[in-house]
Protein backbone atom coordinates (compact mmCIF):
# COMPACT_ATOMS: atom_id res chain seq x y z
CA UNK A 1 0.00 0.00 0.00
CA UNK A 2 1.14 3.50 -0.67
CA UNK A 3 0.08 7.07 -0.06
CA UNK A 4 1.27 9.94 -2.26
CA UNK A 5 0.62 13.56 -1.27
CA UNK A 6 0.62 16.44 -3.76
CA UNK A 7 0.02 19.88 -2.26
CA UNK A 8 -1.53 22.46 -4.58
CA UNK A 9 -0.05 25.95 -4.70
CA UNK A 10 -3.26 27.56 -5.93
CA UNK A 11 -5.51 26.47 -3.03
CA UNK A 12 -5.22 24.86 0.43
CA UNK A 13 -5.83 21.35 -0.87
CA UNK A 14 -3.71 18.22 -1.00
CA UNK A 15 -4.35 15.61 -3.67
CA UNK A 16 -3.83 12.30 -1.88
CA UNK A 17 -3.40 9.21 -4.05
CA UNK A 18 -4.12 5.90 -2.33
CA UNK A 19 -2.75 2.68 -3.87
CA UNK A 20 -3.75 -0.77 -2.60
CA UNK A 21 -2.34 -4.03 -4.03
CA UNK A 22 -5.32 -6.40 -3.97
CA UNK A 23 -5.24 -8.61 -7.05
CA UNK A 24 -8.02 -10.93 -5.89
CA UNK A 25 -10.32 -8.17 -4.60
CA UNK A 26 -13.42 -7.11 -6.46
CA UNK A 27 -14.01 -3.79 -4.69
CA UNK A 28 -11.79 -1.40 -2.68
CA UNK A 29 -12.67 1.99 -1.18
CA UNK A 30 -10.92 4.42 1.12
CA UNK A 31 -13.02 5.79 3.97
CA UNK A 32 -12.20 8.26 6.68
CA UNK A 33 -13.09 11.39 8.56
CA UNK A 34 -12.48 13.34 5.31
CA UNK A 35 -15.49 11.68 3.61
CA UNK A 36 -17.79 10.80 6.56
CA UNK A 37 -16.61 7.13 6.37
CA UNK A 38 -18.73 6.72 3.23
CA UNK A 39 -17.36 4.01 0.90
CA UNK A 40 -19.36 5.36 -2.04
CA UNK A 41 -17.50 8.70 -1.93
CA UNK A 42 -14.02 7.27 -2.63
CA UNK A 43 -14.05 3.99 -4.54
CA UNK A 44 -10.65 3.01 -5.90
CA UNK A 45 -10.27 1.89 -9.52
CA UNK A 46 -8.74 -1.49 -10.32
CA UNK A 47 -5.75 -1.26 -12.65
CA UNK A 48 -4.54 -3.94 -15.05
CA UNK A 49 -1.69 -4.89 -12.70
CA UNK A 50 -4.19 -5.82 -9.95
CA UNK A 51 -3.73 -2.77 -7.75
CA UNK A 52 -6.50 -0.35 -6.84
CA UNK A 53 -5.81 3.36 -7.08
CA UNK A 54 -7.68 6.60 -6.47
CA UNK A 55 -7.11 10.25 -5.63
CA UNK A 56 -9.00 12.27 -3.02
CA UNK A 57 -8.79 16.04 -2.47
CA UNK A 58 -8.32 16.73 1.25
CA UNK A 59 -7.90 20.06 3.01
CA UNK A 60 -4.23 20.88 3.63
CA UNK A 61 -3.16 21.46 7.22
CA UNK A 62 -5.53 18.81 8.52
CA UNK A 63 -5.27 15.34 10.06
CA UNK A 64 -7.71 12.51 9.38
CA UNK A 65 -8.32 8.92 10.44
CA UNK A 66 -8.89 6.47 7.58
CA UNK A 67 -9.08 2.82 6.52
CA UNK A 68 -9.58 0.83 3.36
CA UNK A 69 -12.54 -1.44 2.76
CA UNK A 70 -11.39 -4.43 0.71
CA UNK A 71 -14.37 -6.60 -0.28
CA UNK A 72 -16.20 -5.57 2.89
CA UNK A 73 -13.23 -5.99 5.28
CA UNK A 74 -11.63 -2.97 6.98
CA UNK A 75 -7.85 -2.82 6.46
CA UNK A 76 -5.23 -0.38 7.75
CA UNK A 77 -2.44 1.02 5.59
CA UNK A 78 1.10 0.30 6.81
CA UNK A 79 2.16 3.53 5.07
CA UNK A 80 -0.08 5.66 7.34
CA UNK A 81 1.59 8.60 9.10
CA UNK A 82 0.37 7.29 12.47
CA UNK A 83 -2.34 5.16 14.07
CA UNK A 84 -5.10 6.19 16.48
CA UNK A 85 -7.35 4.03 18.65
CA UNK A 86 -11.03 4.47 17.85
CA UNK A 87 -13.46 3.41 20.60
CA UNK A 88 -16.41 3.36 18.19
CA UNK A 89 -14.68 0.85 15.89
CA UNK A 90 -12.87 -0.96 18.70
CA UNK A 91 -9.72 -0.89 16.59
CA UNK A 92 -6.91 1.34 15.38
CA UNK A 93 -7.34 3.53 12.34
CA UNK A 94 -4.59 4.87 10.13
CA UNK A 95 -3.93 8.61 10.36
CA UNK A 96 -2.91 10.89 7.51
CA UNK A 97 -1.37 14.27 8.35
CA UNK A 98 -1.46 16.98 5.70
Amino acid sequence: MAIKKQFLKSKPVCKVTFTVPAEDAKKVSVVGSFNEWNAKKAPLKKLKNGTFKGTVDIEAGSSHEFKYIVDGVYVNDEAADAYAWNDFAGAENGVINL
